[in-house]
Protein backbone atom coordinates (compact mmCIF):
# COMPACT_ATOMS: atom_id res chain seq x y z
CA UNK A 1 0.00 0.00 0.00
CA UNK A 2 1.09 3.20 -0.73
CA UNK A 3 2.21 5.58 1.97
CA UNK A 4 -0.54 8.68 2.34
CA UNK A 5 0.45 11.82 1.11
CA UNK A 6 -1.53 15.06 2.51
CA UNK A 7 -2.69 17.93 0.10
CA UNK A 8 -3.08 21.53 0.93
CA UNK A 9 -6.31 21.35 0.50
CA UNK A 10 -6.51 18.44 3.34
CA UNK A 11 -4.22 20.49 5.55
CA UNK A 12 -6.76 23.05 5.03
CA UNK A 13 -9.61 20.98 6.27
CA UNK A 14 -8.16 20.08 9.48
CA UNK A 15 -6.63 23.00 11.08
CA UNK A 16 -4.30 21.42 13.86
CA UNK A 17 -2.59 19.46 10.72
CA UNK A 18 -2.01 22.75 9.05
CA UNK A 19 -0.36 24.01 11.87
CA UNK A 20 1.65 20.68 12.50
CA UNK A 21 3.10 21.03 8.86
CA UNK A 22 4.08 25.03 9.57
CA UNK A 23 1.58 26.01 7.67
CA UNK A 24 1.73 24.18 4.92
CA UNK A 25 6.31 23.97 4.40
CA UNK A 26 6.07 20.01 5.65
CA UNK A 27 3.99 19.90 2.13
CA UNK A 28 7.89 20.09 0.16
CA UNK A 29 8.52 17.42 -1.68
CA UNK A 30 12.53 17.29 -0.32
CA UNK A 31 13.96 18.14 3.72
CA UNK A 32 10.71 19.04 4.33
CA UNK A 33 12.29 19.38 7.78
CA UNK A 34 14.65 22.35 6.56
CA UNK A 35 11.25 24.15 4.93
CA UNK A 36 9.78 23.59 8.62
CA UNK A 37 12.83 25.49 10.28
CA UNK A 38 12.94 28.52 7.52
CA UNK A 39 9.15 29.03 8.16
CA UNK A 40 10.47 30.02 11.88
CA UNK A 41 12.21 32.59 10.44
CA UNK A 42 9.85 35.40 9.43
CA UNK A 43 8.02 34.51 12.50
CA UNK A 44 11.00 34.93 14.66
CA UNK A 45 11.87 38.08 12.82
CA UNK A 46 8.45 39.75 13.21
CA UNK A 47 8.36 38.78 17.09
CA UNK A 48 11.70 39.93 17.44
CA UNK A 49 10.76 43.75 15.62
CA UNK A 50 7.98 43.96 17.81
CA UNK A 51 9.73 43.38 20.98
CA UNK A 52 9.13 39.52 21.70
CA UNK A 53 12.34 38.25 22.29
CA UNK A 54 14.87 36.90 24.91
CA UNK A 55 13.08 35.15 27.82
CA UNK A 56 9.47 35.94 26.40
CA UNK A 57 10.16 34.46 23.26
CA UNK A 58 11.18 31.33 25.39
CA UNK A 59 8.57 31.14 27.33
CA UNK A 60 6.13 31.62 24.39
CA UNK A 61 8.17 28.58 23.17
CA UNK A 62 7.61 26.34 26.01
CA UNK A 63 3.73 26.92 25.67
CA UNK A 64 4.70 26.14 21.97
CA UNK A 65 5.94 22.99 22.94
CA UNK A 66 2.92 22.17 25.28
CA UNK A 67 0.20 22.87 22.63
CA UNK A 68 2.52 21.11 20.15
CA UNK A 69 2.41 18.11 21.78
CA UNK A 70 -1.20 17.83 20.99
CA UNK A 71 -0.99 18.83 17.55
CA UNK A 72 1.63 16.37 16.68
CA UNK A 73 -0.28 13.84 18.55
CA UNK A 74 -3.62 14.72 16.73
CA UNK A 75 -1.94 14.94 13.21
CA UNK A 76 0.15 11.12 13.27
CA UNK A 77 -3.31 10.31 14.23
CA UNK A 78 -5.07 11.95 11.42
CA UNK A 79 -2.50 10.76 9.39
CA UNK A 80 -2.11 6.94 10.71
CA UNK A 81 1.51 7.18 10.46
CA UNK A 82 4.07 7.70 13.31
CA UNK A 83 6.49 10.78 13.11
CA UNK A 84 5.72 11.57 9.25
CA UNK A 85 8.39 13.60 8.10
CA UNK A 86 5.81 16.51 7.27
CA UNK A 87 5.25 17.22 10.75
CA UNK A 88 7.31 20.24 11.41
CA UNK A 89 5.64 22.12 14.38
CA UNK A 90 8.59 20.99 16.51
CA UNK A 91 11.42 22.00 13.93
CA UNK A 92 9.62 25.39 14.03
CA UNK A 93 9.16 25.82 18.05
CA UNK A 94 12.92 24.76 18.01
CA UNK A 95 14.03 27.44 15.94
CA UNK A 96 12.19 29.84 17.73
CA UNK A 97 13.57 29.01 21.10
CA UNK A 98 16.89 29.21 19.82
CA UNK A 99 16.51 32.49 18.19
CA UNK A 100 15.27 33.94 21.26
CA UNK A 101 18.98 33.82 22.92
CA UNK A 102 21.23 34.23 18.93
CA UNK A 103 22.02 37.57 18.39
CA UNK A 104 19.70 39.32 16.10
CA UNK A 105 21.97 39.50 13.06
CA UNK A 106 22.10 37.50 10.50
CA UNK A 107 25.56 35.90 10.59
CA UNK A 108 24.36 34.19 13.95
CA UNK A 109 20.45 33.43 12.58
CA UNK A 110 22.58 31.17 9.79
CA UNK A 111 24.69 29.97 12.06
CA UNK A 112 21.85 28.59 14.49
CA UNK A 113 19.84 27.63 11.36
CA UNK A 114 23.02 25.47 9.83
CA UNK A 115 23.96 23.92 13.40
CA UNK A 116 20.19 23.24 14.37
CA UNK A 117 19.45 21.12 10.84
CA UNK A 118 22.95 19.70 11.34
CA UNK A 119 21.97 18.33 15.00
CA UNK A 120 18.51 17.80 13.89
CA UNK A 121 19.46 15.66 10.98
CA UNK A 122 22.44 13.81 12.23
CA UNK A 123 21.05 13.40 15.51
CA UNK A 124 24.05 12.61 17.83
CA UNK A 125 23.78 10.87 21.12
CA UNK A 126 20.87 12.26 22.96
CA UNK A 127 18.97 13.13 20.43
CA UNK A 128 18.98 9.76 18.54
CA UNK A 129 18.40 7.88 21.71
CA UNK A 130 15.20 10.14 22.29
CA UNK A 131 14.04 10.00 18.88
CA UNK A 132 14.44 6.32 18.86
CA UNK A 133 12.52 5.81 22.48
CA UNK A 134 10.01 8.45 23.34
CA UNK A 135 6.96 8.35 21.05
CA UNK A 136 3.59 10.75 20.17
CA UNK A 137 3.51 14.16 20.07
CA UNK A 138 5.93 14.18 23.33
CA UNK A 139 8.68 12.33 21.37
CA UNK A 140 8.41 14.16 17.71
CA UNK A 141 8.15 18.05 20.27
CA UNK A 142 11.33 16.05 22.74
CA UNK A 143 14.00 15.39 20.09
CA UNK A 144 13.64 18.94 18.00
CA UNK A 145 14.21 20.58 21.41
CA UNK A 146 17.09 19.04 22.33
CA UNK A 147 18.56 19.61 19.34
CA UNK A 148 18.15 23.37 20.25
CA UNK A 149 19.72 23.07 23.12
CA UNK A 150 22.63 21.16 21.96
CA UNK A 151 22.91 24.42 19.48
CA UNK A 152 22.62 26.91 22.07
CA UNK A 153 25.05 25.37 23.69
CA UNK A 154 27.41 25.71 20.44
CA UNK A 155 26.26 29.13 19.92
CA UNK A 156 27.17 30.08 23.47
CA UNK A 157 30.45 28.68 23.03
CA UNK A 158 31.13 30.39 20.06
CA UNK A 159 29.91 33.88 21.73
CA UNK A 160 32.28 33.34 24.38
CA UNK A 161 35.47 32.57 21.70
CA UNK A 162 34.62 35.46 19.77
Amino acid sequence: MAEFKPTFDWLKQRPLCLLAFGFGSGLAPVAPGTFGTMAALPIAFLLVLIGIDGWILAFLCVALFMWGIRICNHTEKALGIQDYGGIVWDEMVAMLLILAFAPFKWNWWLAAFILFRLFDSIKPWPIKWFDRHVHGGFGIMLDDIIAAIMTLIVLGIAAWII
